[in-house]
């Protein structure tokens, strides 16, 4: 068994989730990069350096999440800090303007239920999947937290009000998923509440990566400072939160 933090981030090989690995191993924590394509996840553990190890996971695979887990507890005994950051927005890529049609392609009474469900199979059903599976290990950590990366669009109250900026975007597919998970990790929350373990829910901005076909307007610096700074709260450091930079609520 380690003394360092042992950290997995899923999605890490792209994105926030390699911005956020990058900077926690910068801190000394060793970090699993979680990718579903293993070359991939391999060269961006290679890209970060020293203390970056790559780990195949698919988050929408229980057989992929299982072997995960099982390679983490031969070679580490424990996990200190999960990062649920896998998402995806669309089921399949589209080029052009991301934000252009999509409150028309996203209503609730046209939008294709298996675009849906592939959204959601990844964004929700994904992060309670790898939950359940790493939930064991995490509970041998002396300082154990799950940070769970959603989206301030999946807030409920935001979005009822029409003055919200992104109120007309509201719909089932990524908006949706969003909320959903904010539901799964508000259960996660209620579950270890009388535990030592720590759930936070965090947004980060409008970050220019593939998720958005790279239309969003803050670097992956300043996208992943939140994410980054509660990843690395101490022990003593709160739990069932929902925040954006710096540490603002968000309104579930």
């Amino acid at each position: 068994m380690t003394a360092e933090r042992i950290a997995l981030v899923t999605g890490a090989n792209q994105g926030v989730g390699f911005q956020v690995a990058k900077e926690l191993v910068a801190h000394g924590v060793t970090v699993l990069v979680g990718s579903r394509d293993p070359e991939r996840g391999r060269a961006a553990a290679e890209q970060i350096g020293e203390g970056a190890v790559a780990i195949q996971i698919d988050v929408t695979d229980a057989t992929s999440i299982a072997a995960a887990a099982q390679r983490i507890e031969d070679e580490f005994g424990r996990l200190d800090l999960l990062v649920n950051n896998a998402g995806i927005s669309r089921a399949r890529r589209v080029d052009g303007d991301f934000l252009g049609d999509y409150a028309a392609a996203n209503k609730a009474s046209t939008v294709s239920l298996d675009e849906v469900r592939a959204v959601w199979e990844t964004n929700v059903f994904g992060t309670l999947a790898v939950y359940q599976a790493m939930l064991p290990l995490l509970r041998r950590s002396t300082d154990a937290r799950i940070v769970n990366v959603s989206s301030g669009v999946g807030s409920l109250t935001a979005n009822a009000d029409p003055g919200y900026a992104y109120h007309s975007m509201f719909g089932p597919v990524y908006p949706a998923s969003k909320a959903a998970q904010n539901a799964i990790t508000l259960a996660m929350m209620v579950e270890l509440e009388s535990t030592d373990i720590k759930v936070n829910l965090v947004s980060p901005a409008f970050t220019a990566t593939n998720l958005n076909n790279f239309a969003g307007t803050e670097s992956l610096e300043d996208g992943s400072r939140e994410v980054v700074r509660v990843c690395l709260l101490g022990p003593d450091g709160p739990t069932g939160t929902f925040t954006r930079w710096e540490d603002t609520t968000i309104p579930w």
